[in-house]
């Protein structure tokens, strides 16, 4: 995912690692995703949606 969005959006992600399986996405300390309240990963297409890509 890190390559997808360094690809299509030209920015680099930060990985903060955290535990207990959480998978969060935020930009700009807003949250668009979110592991632990969908129970599955993200597809790549709907992080770029998320942004407006």
């Amino acid at each position: 995912m890190a390559a997808t969005l360094k690809k299509e959006l030209g920015i680099t992600p930060k990985l903060i690692e955290g535990g207990n399986g959480i998978f969060d996405v935020t930009v700009d300390g807003k949250l668009i995703f979110s592991k632990k309240e969908t129970h599955r990963f993200p597809e790549h297409n709907e992080i770029l949606e998320a942004i407006g890509h």
